[in-house]
């Protein structure tokens, strides 16, 4: 019997395949008492040494250039945390009791702590405690792991969730997408999903319950639709909107090193978000006009310990080389909030997206910032460098970062080192600096908006909350406004502005951002030559009524409906030309 039913779109795409129900097995703890003590400790250490060996191995063998192989590094430091050991083993010594329900009851009293914190963060380091504990109960308890990787045919995967130690098993080549029944858009798996392009929902509840193993499913990722055995009327219509995606993939590939204009002439920057130098590849190949936004904080995450002046003065040379004449932006180490060091101890804050986070570490933390800013303005003599301090909210912090990067500039005349000019930016994702964006702009050559917590700072709905995530709106048109508000002040400055959030590449906003003024789009790389079909379509005129149109709307529904009616009678942005 055909059934439908729906959850949250992760990761665009259609996929018609047979369900692979990913079930884990059930690890069954005794907790009666031990004779042989010193064999339960000895046990203990053999399966945590296993679990670092297992982990290592996913890492070396994972080809996904993605900030997820961070996620292992992390788990590594978990297994190799003495601390923790040694309070596992004092628990099996004192209660003689065996060593997986002691890991079960240490982990469980760190978990029930973390998740009375009630943050963010801290939630999803849990995620990563209860993936590295599960694998450590089963090399105790001699349980296998579901291997994803032994899939080899084409199927769509259901699962509960999707662990970072299953979501770097998966194959493109089968697994055509998967459905879970938690998370959100920004889970680890739905990142992932994005990264090799394969359709996703999640979100999905009792999915595991309602589909079975064997069923023929048909999955819209880009509208969270489900449909168990499909009709033969269902299977044609989405087989043709394969065919049809498929074609326009076509088109946008031609796309890749064409200039991007409007249908009436203007250009339009469309720049790439990167994290590291792997990424270098995919944005010369889709012709990216530019680095909008360099997140410098994956330099430090990927250190053994913190990244020297000459590591990453290699780093941006080698960016800045690449890029040639065509701008890059730095942004200033951003760590804090859902971004840890391991080498870096941050103090437990209870909203750390509101702590001690961005330029507000860095001026804390003067020796980091200092030589990070030398690396850059050594560097910035071999391309066309722009400086972006993230996270600021008082024209005082962006005066004080100012003064350390001109004192750091100062120091290398000194020594007799080259130096380039460099435009300085901030990252406008606090709404009390969009508000005042008319003062800001006397201190800044640039504005980049910052969309992903700007919205949640505006609406004060945390982004990585699905409990709350309807509140999370980025066509309210309380953040319209704001966005409106930077542009105007950047426009009457004689400067520009650019946005580098999640909001810069969604085929719905493009026409209201390009209406607003909006000088550059910066995205990740997959999204960019589906961006410049999209804008390619649009006439200035036309998206800058739409956008007045929006400014005036009550509700983020009445925007999207708006939007939606305007290109469903223009019909041109699904269709290629």
């Amino acid at each position: 019997m055909t059934r439908h039913f729906k959850g949250l779109a992760a990761s665009e795409g259609i996929a018609i395949a047979k369900a692979y129900l990913y079930i884990e097995p059930q690890l069954i703890i005794s907790n009666e008492n031990v004779v042989d003590v010193a064999n339960e400790v000895m046990q203990l250490e053999n399966a945590f040494e296993q679990s670092r060996h297992q982990i290592q191995i996913l890492k070396e063998n994972s080809q996904l250039e993605t900030d997820l192989s961070l996620v292992f590094e992390a788990h590594i430091v978990m297994l190799s945390d003495q601390e923790w050991i040694n309070s596992i083993k004092e628990r099996i010594i004192s209660e003689r009791i065996s060593a997986a329900y002691a890991l079960e009851s240490v982990s469980a009293a760190n978990i029930m702590m973390l998740e009375s914190l009630a943050n963010t963060y801290l939630q999803e380091r849990v995620a990563d405690i209860r993936d590295v504990v599960r694998r450590v109960t089963s090399n105790l308890l001699g349980a296998q792991l579901p291997n994803l990787s032994v899939i080899q045919e084409e199927v769509i995967l259901v699962a509960h969730d999707l662990t970072p130690s299953d979501t770097v098993q998966l194959s493109k080549q089968f697994i055509q997408g998967f459905i879970t029944e938690i998370g959100g858009k920004t889970t680890h798996a739905a990142i992932l999903a994005r990264a090799l392009r394969i359709p996703a929902v999640v979100g999905a509840k009792a999915s595991t319950a309602t589909i079975n193993h064997g069923d023929w499913i048909i999955m819209d990722g880009s509208t969270g639709e489900i449909i168990i055995n499909p009709t033969l009327e269902e299977l044609t219509f989405y087989q043709k909107k394969i065919e049809e995606n498929a074609t326009l993939q076509q088109v946008f590939e031609k796309l890749s090193h064409e200039k991007t204009r409007t249908a009436d002439g203007k250009n339009i920057a469309v720049a790439a978000n990167i994290g590291s130098l792997h990424d270098l590849e995919d944005v010369i190949q889709t012709g990216a006009e530019g680095i909008g936004l360099f997140r410098t904080e994956f330099l430090f995450m990927e250190s053994v310990g913190l990244p020297t002046e000459e590591q990453q003065f290699l780093v941006y040379k080698e960016v800045l080389q690449a890029m040639g004449e065509q701008a890059v932006i730095v942004r200033t180490l951003d760590i804090g909030g859902d971004k840890q060091h391991k080498n870096i101890q941050l103090q437990v804050e209870a909203n750390p997206f509101m702590g001690l986070r961005a330029v507000r570490f860095c001026l804390e933390n003067e020796v980091i910032f200092r030589t990070q800013l030398r690396a850059l303005l050594r560097a910035s003599t071999f391309g066309n460098l722009k400086i972006l301090f993230p996270m600021i909210a008082t024209i005082d912090e962006l005066k004080q970062c100012k003064r350390i990067l001109q004192e750091e500039k100062n120091q290398l005349i000194v020594e007799n080192q080259p130096v380039a000019d460099i435009e300085i930016g901030i990252m406008v994702e606090i709404p009390a600096t969009a508000i005042l964006a008319d003062q800001f702009v006397n201190e800044v050559d640039f504005f980049s908006i910052g969309t992903n917590d700007l919205i949640q700072y505006t609406m004060a709905a945390d982004r990585m909350n699905e409990r709350v995530s309807h509140l999370y709106q980025p066509y309210n048109p309380a953040v319209l406004r704001m966005i409106k508000n930077v542009i105007d002040a950047s426009h009457q400055a004689g400067k520009w502005t650019g946005i580098c959030g999640e909001m810069a590449s969604e085929t719905l906003a493009i026409p209201i951002l390009l209406g607003l003024g909006m000088d550059e789009l910066s995205m990740s790389t997959s999204s960019i030559l589906k961006a410049r079909h999209t804008i390619q379509h649009l006439h200035v005129t036309e998206a800058s009524q739409l956008a007045h149109l929006a400014l005036e709307k009550a509700t983020a529904e009445e925007v999207v409906n708006l939007v939606q009616g305007k290109t469903m009678q223009r019909n041109s942005l699904s269709k290629p030309c």
